[in-house]
């Protein structure tokens, strides 16, 4: 990362959390500087050493090396987590959408992917969550004459038939299925390809941990998601952003406190659900894919 984005999230965890305050002791000694325990943290971040390689660099302990690291993960969630794990903005939505329908795919939100390939992860989605609750950006799309009023995710063939899904087809017979069949696997490919760059810029990614618990594992994996978004903020056009930072946080009434709430709940997650419009949407899409792609 370049010197000014080291220097912001330096200061945002300087002003969060006192550890990173350069201190003297009772003998009147200074202490380690926040720019030793950041640049200790991120080295192991990025390189996927432990901290008795950098001791040397950074004239610490192995001990203290480790302990800036976890405290600087922290302090990197609690500060930078709210905007840079924020949901979509309306803005960010149709950006998606306009990028996406110039692919071949109008009304596509994104690919998703789970490492471990278990669908029950959808049960414990913030993502579908907010779908199922009706608390998703709306999305209104017409393809081969029909329309369409929720945003779908490609995905692979171990999901579910929902409509807010589009698989590809296996085995596909004619020429606008294999060419559908090509585009899907191909655009899809994106969400492996995220994880790839993150992988190559975080090297403690893509090494085992298998010494550290659920929680430290959690914690280092969304520092170095939050931590390549500000990154990629800064080497992107800077007229994308113009919009400004509008999270306003997530308030959301308990579904049974009201029984109109829960209902709606219950027709937002009954119509996730549609294998209908799941295989309608995408026979739609072989189509529009065919005539406005075809078989170039």
């Amino acid at each position: 990362m370049v010197r000014h984005v080291f220097n912001r999230i330096r200061e945002g965890v300087v002003a969060h959390d006192p550890y990173f305050e350069c201190k003297t002791d009772a003998l009147g000694k200074v202490g380690f500087s926040s720019y030793q325990k950041c640049t200790a943290a991120i080295r192991m971040l990025a390189y996927g050493i432990p901290g008795d390689l950098v001791d040397e660099y950074v004239r610490m302990s192995e001990t203290t090396c480790l302990m800036s690291m976890y405290k600087f993960c922290q302090a990197v969630i609690e500060v930078f987590g709210p905007e840079y794990l924020r949901q979509p903005t309306a803005a960010d939505t149709e950006r998606l959408l306009a990028t996406n329908a110039a692919r071949g795919f109008p009304g596509m939100l994104g690919s998703i992917d789970c490492s471990h390939n278990d669908i029950n992860v959808l049960q414990r989605s913030p993502v579908f969550a907010r779908l199922a609750e009706g608390h998703s950006p709306p999305v209104n799309f017409e393809i081969n004459g029909y329309q369409y009023n929720k945003g779908y995710y490609l995905a692979d063939s171990i999901y579910p038939q929902w409509s807010i899904f589009v698989k590809t087809i296996s085995k596909p017979q004619g020429e606008k299925r294999k060419r559908f069949a090509q585009m899907q696997e191909s655009i899809r490919k994106d969400v492996e390809r995220a994880f790839g760059v993150l992988q190559s810029r975080w090297g403690i990614v893509r090494n085992p941990a298998l010494s550290w618990d659920e929680r430290k594992l959690w914690e280092v994996m969304t520092t170095c998601v939050i931590m390549h978004n500000m990154i990629i903020e800064d080497e992107r056009d800077e007229s994308i952003f113009d919009q400004g930072f509008d999270y306003q946080g997530e308030n959301i009434e308990p579904l049974h406190q009201d029984p109109a709430i829960f209902e709606q709940f219950v027709q937002f997650h009954r119509e996730m659900r549609d294998w209908h419009t799941h295989l309608n949407l995408q026979n739609d899409l072989v189509e529009h894919a065919w005539d406005h792609i075809g078989n170039q």
